[in-house]
């Protein structure tokens, strides 16, 4: 316990608050608050300057998307609902399946881009990383019960990528991530199931 908080108290204070901003978003949203997006805000506009330094570009460019997501996200959550309280969606696995086939074929040729044409570490991969999270991220606004299926698998990727560049504190996030993923799933499947019986009651 005393090496893993002298390691955190030497932390640069950036990435520190990135960090912990990052953990208060995927909480609050597992919760279903409000607040997830502006906590999003602030730690994206942090991240995508750590990234850009240590040359994983597409997760740069990744972190600017969340960043004008958590705006996007915040109007999505407060347009016609109650900000007490979020409607989950389902979608078919047959449409997911489409839009994994097609995010495949997004990030192979993006990863092709970024290993030829620029200085990127890791580019298959951070490309795959990063064009699923996009499309996490969408379903997150749209209240898409299965987003936190998709983020457990974007995270563990993410773990490896980051480890590999040294970026530990954002590993360890990213672990502490898939947790809290698999309780926002829980937790919005619970919410899905509550609706659709309370729909049924009023019918």
């Amino acid at each position: 316990m005393n090496i893993v908080f002298n390691y955190l108290s030497s932390l640069p204070l950036l990435e520190l608050t990135a960090m912990l901003l990052s953990l208060a978003y995927v909480t609050l949203a597992a919760r279903g608050s409000l607040w997830c997006w502006p906590a999003a805000f602030i730690s994206t506009a942090i991240y995508s300057v750590i990234f850009y330094d240590v040359l994983l570009l597409m997760d740069s460019a990744l972190n600017i998307y969340y960043l004008i997501m958590a705006i996007y996200g915040y109007w999505a959550w407060t347009n016609g609902q109650s900000q007490s309280s979020i409607k989950v969606i389902t979608w078919k696995i047959n449409c997911h399946l489409k839009v994994i086939a097609s995010l495949i074929i997004i990030a192979l040729g993006l990863g092709y881009i970024m290993a030829n044409y620029t200085p990127a570490h890791f580019p298959y991969l951070d490309s795959l990383t990063t064009t699923f999270a996009i499309f996490a991220t969408y379903l997150v606004t749209q209240k898409v019960l299965e987003n936190w299926l998709y983020w457990i698998v974007i995270d563990l990727a993410s773990i490896y990528l980051y480890i590999e560049k040294g970026l530990l504190p954002t590993a360890i996030l990213f672990i502490i991530y898939i947790i809290i993923a698999v309780y926002g799933y829980i937790k919005w499947r619970s919410l899905y199931q509550n609706n659709n019986l309370s729909q049924l009651k009023t019918r």
